[in-house]
């Protein structure tokens, strides 16, 4: 595979972009397809709703865990390799899934298929920046929010028709012949890029998997009311490997913590947005099914209906976004997206007693618009901030804050539904319209020169 140094040619490039879109179709359906699987695999397998949701953690605490070391591994042998293996691991792990017959068996499978999805997240946009020209990197950002976008929105629709017609099984099965489809395009399509010379850091990465995972299962044990002493614990433990870390990779030029890309003003507080952001959209997206049905009376499936413009107008605001991140700061974009995303949030937050069909959904297009308005532009800035061997590290640090933000959220309704019992919907509603203006505000810091200027060269250098 030749490299190229500011993107592929047409038609070269469409099919590497197809084999990005289908690696992150599989991986981003199969998070929703086994939330809507739960119930009736538990049924299945005779366990218990409790040790079910394995079938669940056991995906994202892989991915959690192994989101920044694989991005690392990927500067040091190319980000290709590192996709195409998680790929083949992500098909191999769901013939695995759906061949199972215990609990056990399904939920090791699922940790298997997590480590997959997270050798096609680490990579996926550091790759997009090989794909395409710098001068049409926001373009090829925008495509690839729009698949995230669309495969979110189609996940509970496609598990509910397989569930209609097939067992639970066939819901891992689909993925065998994409995955396959996936590798053999890919193996052709994918760039080279280039590789690092110095080793993997395999302590930097125990001692981030332990940091992240740690921190996320705090975060989630907190919001779920778990004993205090065992959240303290996990919390602690979290903290004294953080330090180590960071102390460790202070001294490294190629740190797996990319500390380097943080010294960088305009990625941090990228970063920054990105966590605030997505714990606002974590926040509004669990709590609104709830509001919908428990407050309103809306059955599941009108809910879904109503929830369905907000992921419909990511899918036309991403793009759009991402045209205009090639020609205006995301400073700027980020904020105007993020003020519109507070704006529905707040409107859905004032709907009415009894509100209609358009009631809710011109209040859930407003917030798919103006959160699409900010993802692509705020992904773009994150990762030119970065120089091109370091494609990798900014790509890991991208996932890792959305993960981060979507736990957070996730918890914070957990807590709320425990300390407000009657109005906790409402009140996570007025919180995610918090989060999103403040996300707005650290949007706009990076419009001042301070934010543009780049540190010196010794804090960049491989």
């Amino acid at each position: 595979m030749t490299h190229h140094p500011d993107g592929m040619p047409t038609p070269k490039r469409y099919w590497a972009i197809v084999t990005i879109g289908l690696g992150i179709v599989m991986a981003v359906l199969d998070g929703a397809i086994a939330n809507i699987a739960l119930p009736t695999i538990a049924r299945d397998l005779h366990v218990s709703s409790a040790f079910s949701i394995w079938v669940v953690n056991g995906y994202q605490l892989a991915i959690t865990i192994s989101l920044l070391p694989l991005a690392s591994l990927g500067d040091i042998v190319g980000y290709r390799r590192v996709y195409f293996c998680g790929l083949a691991l992500f098909t191999v792990a769901s013939l695995a899934c759906a061949l199972s017959h215990s609990l056990l068996m399904l939920a090791l499978a699922r940790v298997l298929q997590g480590f997959g999805a997270a050798g096609i997240m680490s990579v996926n946009t550091a790759l997009i920046r090989f794909i395409y020209p710098a001068r049409m990197l926001g373009r090829g950002i925008g495509i690839n929010a729009v698949v995230v976008a669309i495969s979110a929105a189609a996940g509970p629709t496609i598990a509910s028709g397989i569930l209609a017609v097939a067992t639970w099984p066939w819901l891992f099965a689909v993925n065998v012949p994409i995955g396959i489809a996936a590798c053999a395009i890919g193996i052709r399509a994918l760039p080279e890029t280039a590789r690092g010379s110095h080793p993997f850091d395999v302590l930097g990465a125990i001692l981030s998997a332990v940091t992240f995972g740690l921190l996320i299962v705090g975060i989630d044990a907190a919001g779920h009311g778990e004993a205090a002493r065992l959240v303290a614990i996990e919390m602690t433990v979290a903290a004294a490997c953080a330090y180590l870390l960071v102390r460790r990779e202070l001294s490294r030029t190629s740190p797996l913590l990319p500390i380097d890309l943080l010294r960088i003003p305009i990625f941090t507080l990228s970063v920054c947005t990105s966590i605030l952001s997505f714990a606002a959209q974590m926040l509004a997206l669990v709590a609104l099914p709830f509001r919908m049905q428990s407050e309103f009376g809306y059955s599941a499936v009108q809910t879904g209906l109503l929830i369905t413009p907000w992921p419909l107008a990511i899918v036309v605001a991403a793009p759009i976004a991402g045209r205009l991140a090639d020609r205006y700061p995301a400073g700027l974009l980020g904020g105007i997206g993020l003020v519109f995303f507070a704006l529905g949030l707040l409107a859905l937050a004032y709907l009415p007693q009894h509100p209609s069909f358009p009631d809710v959904a011109w209040r859930m297009t407003l917030c798919g618009l103006g959160f699409g308005f900010f993802q692509s532009p705020n992904n773009r800035a994150m990762l030119s901030a970065a120089p091109r061997e370091r494609s990798g590290g900014a790509s890991g640090m991208l996932g890792t804050a959305r993960l981060l933000g979507q736990t957070v959220g996730a918890a914070l309704v957990a807590l709320l539904f425990s300390r407000f019992p009657g109005h906790a919907t409402n009140v996570a509603l007025f919180i995610a319209a918090g989060f999103a203006l403040a996300a707005a505000a650290v949007s706009t810091l990076r419009l001042t020169s301070n934010a543009q200027q780049k540190p010196r060269r010794s804090s960049l250098t491989d």
